[in-house]
């Protein structure tokens, strides 16, 4: 029964670009894909995983608080390299299991996030695994569909997380947790590589077969930079120790984003 649900989670999961509904509905999720440590063939699993600064990504083995490490744990041990779904992009990584103290310290702030990990934690006398995820560059991640389809993709990912983040932000209180500040940095870090990436190759690349989008490409540059002034400064009120961001604050980036992905969706969808 169990393999039945999972594979059913996975079908959705590849299926809607990693939107899974019912009791997942609206969390961080991947798919992880290992090699068996005895039968040597791909064996794909369904993991929350955490933000990590950008640089990788997190997932605990928790096994819901059971006396055995999951098969996935003890696949990498002896294979280190897995494939990283995420419904949009998909990548090699090597997992890193962590050790000591910074896996303590790490746990702590997950469970500050997510107090359910402590109680699986209390449930067993092993100690729950967190393990790392690094994206190995072997090329361009692999994405699906046109680029037409790949923009609408990686919108719907940062509303997404937008909405994540202001759920956690809401649930903190006026003490921000050390996870969900870094989940507000790695939010801001990927959207400003993404308008980056935007002004510097796409928008000329459109100018050049379509010199009618000019008004368009000229006010989507603009707000570019107002939201990028908006993501400074969230990053510099979630950096502090005692954050003075509201959720007054956090609506009007909220805002001046998701109106500036509609914007653009609608002049540049149909060009590409």
């Amino acid at each position: 029964m169990l393999n039945d649900f999972t594979n059913q989670i996975i079908t959705e999961f590849r299926a809607n670009a990693g939107q899974v509904g019912g009791p997942f509905d609206g969390a961080r999720l991947l798919l992880l894909t290992t090699t068996g440590a005895r039968s040597g063939k791909p064996h794909t699993t369904v993991l929350g995983y955490y933000p990590d600064n950008g640089e990788r990504v997190l997932v605990i083995g928790s096994a819901g608080g059971g006396p055995k490490h999951p098969d996935w744990y003890h696949n990498l041990l002896a294979n280190p390299r897995v494939t990283v779904e995420t419904g949009l992009f998909s990548y090699e990584a090597d997992a890193v299991v962590l050790r000591d103290a910074e896996r303590d310290e790490i746990f702590e702030r997950l469970v500050e996030a997510d107090p359910g990990w402590g109680e699986y934690q209390s449930k067993t006398t092993r100690t729950i695994p967190v393990v790392a995820l690094h994206q190995v560059v072997t090329g361009p991640p692999g994405h699906r569909g046109s680029f037409a389809e790949s923009l609408k993709l990686i919108h719907n990912l940062f509303r997404r997380e937008l909405v994540l983040i202001r759920k956690e932000f809401a649930a903190a209180g006026p003490s921000l947790g050390a996870q969900l500040r870094i989940n507000c940095l790695t939010m801001c870090q990927g959207l400003h590589h993404h308008h980056t990436g935007e002004s510097t190759m796409l928008f000329p690349s459109i100018l050049a077969q379509h010199p009618e989008a000019a008004a368009a490409i000229e006010r989507l540059d603009a707000e570019h930079a107002k939201i990028a002034e908006l993501l400074e400064d969230l990053q510099r009120l979630v950096s502090t120790t005692t954050s003075g961001t509201t959720l007054a604050d956090l609506d009007h980036l909220i805002d001046a984003i998701t109106t500036h992905l509609d914007y653009e969706e609608a002049q540049l969808i149909p060009l590409l």
